[in-house]
């Protein structure tokens, strides 16, 4: 029964894995269609929207390959050495995570959103002092 069970349990990890596979996968096809079909040729545009989409995708993925560690890791026997390399694992893909975070939104999680300064309330404020001689 046990044994069984542990089957299916690793092969639920393997599905999770090839899902997050997938969704980097796709995720490349989708933003290359997406920013050519929206401008028909290549210009910084089209590659910070293609950027944007594929990084998008990896954090996803990433996110989803690291659930699958953690199943994969239930059905193992436990012992130190497969906790440290989910750890490890676990560590490496949540940098990375992190990295492409910053890198896409130009922030940490953690920090809060840099407001968008509004064109038109700035030239509004600017006043001319009158002199009064």
């Amino acid at each position: 029964m046990i044994h069984t069970l542990t089957h299916y349990i690793d092969l639920i990890a393997k599905m999770i894995e090839v899902i997050g596979v997938l969704i980097m996968f796709f995720g490349l096809f989708l933003a290359l269609y997406r920013a050519f079909r929206a401008s028909g040729h290549f210009n910084n545009d089209t590659y910070v929207e293609i950027r944007q989409t594929v990084g998008k995708s990896i954090l996803l993925g990433l996110e989803v390959l690291i659930a699958a560690d953690i199943v994969a890791t239930v059905v193992t026997e436990p012992s130190l050495r497969s906790v440290l390399v989910l750890g490890f694992i676990v560590l490496i893909r949540t940098f990375l995570s992190l990295s492409l975070q910053v890198e896409l939104e130009g922030r940490f999680p953690w920090q809060n959103r840099k407001p968008v300064p509004d064109k038109q309330s700035d030239t509004d404020n600017h006043t001319v002092p009158i002199d009064k001689a």
